[in-house]
């Protein structure tokens, strides 16, 4: 006579999982409802990283990659202000508490992962002093209920703010002194089995990351900074237009490109930046300025410091 089978084999009282991963991220179902795959629509949710006592290291600024050594107290308050514009906005904030191990350079999250509808690629940093970094980001992603997709191993690097969404089937990975062509492929084999294209475009040597020389403002819109040819190329077939900016005080040094898109053409820059934001708004673009100085002296800007999360659609 035939055993009936236990619940373990399939037998009464298993329940199949029905949905496909995706599915389950979008309906908060075992994951949080959080993902990407645009630059510009409305804004969700970010990470921050709270200024913390790993930026009173005693060693020369150039040590940690910065210019000039942050004020933290005054640090810790851009970053609460920065938060306040973001919740003004309806944004929701998630914060990256840092300990006393915590590197300097951890303040910018958006170079520690890139987010995609389906979880995050937590990046491999190109630098030494920020191997290691990483694992903070894993840790929060981890504890707030993202899907961890991949992590470059091997001499792979991947940084964050060198992969940018074009269009929901389109994803462009910037090659240059942060990542590399083997990070290329980590992250475009992760988007392949989402049905996303994945291109790699050059950056020239004085560029940072992608996020230094491109961001967009619309889905047809977009702002450009010593660009390599190739990438304005690329952007005209998309039918993207762009706006060109010259090396200026407002760009170099206040980073004044390197803002973050709230929805279409409404974004929050940094202050003190008249020229540029006077060209975006004849462009129609809403601006919001939040004063960072700290950060600018840590080489960095709203673009570098915010993990980007969740968007809509």
């Amino acid at each position: 006579m035939a055993t009936e089978r236990s619940s373990t084999l399939k037998g009464a009282g298993w329940q199949a999982r029905g949905l496909s991963h995706r599915e389950e991220v979008a309906a908060g179902e075992s994951w949080a409802a959080i993902g990407v795959e645009s630059e510009v629509a409305r804004l969700r949710r970010v990470l921050l990283t709270r200024p913390g006592p790993g930026l009173a290291y005693a060693e020369p600024p150039s040590d940690w990659l910065m210019a000039e050594r942050p004020d933290i107290e005054a640090m810790v308050a851009e970053a609460e202000a920065i938060a306040a514009a973001y919740a003004r906005n309806g944004v929701v904030v998630e914060w990256i508490e840092p300990g006393a191990s915590a590197p300097p350079n951890l303040v910018f999250a958006r170079d520690l992962f890139f987010m995609t509808p389906e979880g995050a690629v937590v990046s491999r940093m190109a630098a030494r002093q920020r191997a290691g970094e990483e694992r903070f980001a894993a840790a929060a992603l981890a504890r707030l209920g993202v899907p961890i997709l991949a992590t470059p191993t091997g001499h792979a690097t991947l940084e964050g703010a060198d992969v940018l969404w074009a269009r929901a089937d389109l994803v462009l990975v910037g090659l240059g002194n942060r990542t590399n062509e083997a990070g290329l492929r980590v992250v475009g084999r992760v988007l392949a089995d989402q049905g996303v294209r994945c291109v790699g475009v050059p950056l020239r040597s004085g560029v940072q990351h992608l996020l230094g020389t491109l961001n967009f403002l619309d889905r047809d819109l977009a702002v450009l900074h010593d660009a390599d040819p190739a990438l304005r190329g690329l952007l005209a077939d998309e039918g993207v237009r762009t706006l060109e900016f010259a090396d200026t005080r407002e760009v170099t040094r206040g980073r004044a490109l390197n803002f973050v898109t709230l929805a279409p053409r409404e974004v929050l820059m940094p202050a003190d930046c008249p020229v540029t934001r006077g060209r975006l708004e004849a462009e129609g673009v809403r601006c919001e300025e939040v004063a960072l100085p700290n950060y600018l002296r840590a080489e960095g800007a709203l673009g570098c410091l915010t993990g980007i999360l969740q968007r809509a659609g």
